[in-house]
């Protein structure tokens, strides 16, 4: 919904307050849990070097509107996110392999979803098998992943660690590209780096 109804771009960025959401919001989810100067630093740091990543450089669209209400459901997705991030903390544990219950429960929602809200669409054999492959591959994959981190991590830290995403999936576009990552991105990875740094290091 957010990137149909707000240009792609600036959405995606607003979607990418997650991380941010799970540094500056564990306190108020995690009982026990405090907010270090060092972690808000780390966390509006690398979120710049997100913001960096995203726009790599390029000057923003003179057409594009200055506000659109596609802002507000990618909002609300970065809230969602980081808050069942946490939220994964306080419940009474379970193991990871749970988390392909989770998918299929949510991909049975998405095709309701998709039944009621948008045109029908029909997907060859070919599409059904990328689909698949996404699934057992990176998609499943890093919902796993994620959830073990979790688990084993400080939500803080790994919060600030997510905005890695952006940056990796921007030098991944590159390299099917065969382009060369531009002086934006490089700067990019160094404030990502620096603020997984900063926020890993012990006080």
């Amino acid at each position: 919904m957010a990137l149909q109804n707000a240009p792609p771009v600036q959405a995606n960025l607003v979607n990418y307050l997650w991380p941010l959401g799970i540094v500056v919001m564990a306190p108020l989810f995690l009982p026990g849990m405090s907010l270090a100067p060092r972690h808000v630093i780390a966390a509006l740091m690398g979120f710049a070097g997100a913001a960096l990543a995203i726009l790599g450089g390029r000057p923003a669209d003179p057409g594009a509107p200055l506000w659109a209400w596609g802002y507000i459901p990618a909002l609300m997705s970065a809230f969602i996110w980081a808050s069942y991030s946490l939220l994964t903390k306080r419940v009474k544990p379970f193991p990871t392999s749970a988390i392909g219950t989770f998918a299929l429960i949510s991909g049975v929602l998405a095709l309701l979803c998709h039944v009621w809200l948008e045109p029908t669409v029909s997907l060859s054999s070919t599409d059904w098998v990328l689909i698949a492959l996404l699934g057992l591959g990176p998609v499943g994959g890093s919902f796993f992943l994620w959830d073990a981190a979790l688990k084993r991590g400080d939500a803080r830290q790994i919060g600030v660690l997510g905005f890695l995403t952006p940056l990796l999936s921007t030098l991944v576009l590159l390299t099917m590209r065969s382009e060369m990552p531009s002086l934006s991105v490089g700067l990019a990875a160094l404030m990502i780096v620096g603020a997984a740094v900063i926020a890993t290091r012990k006080s």
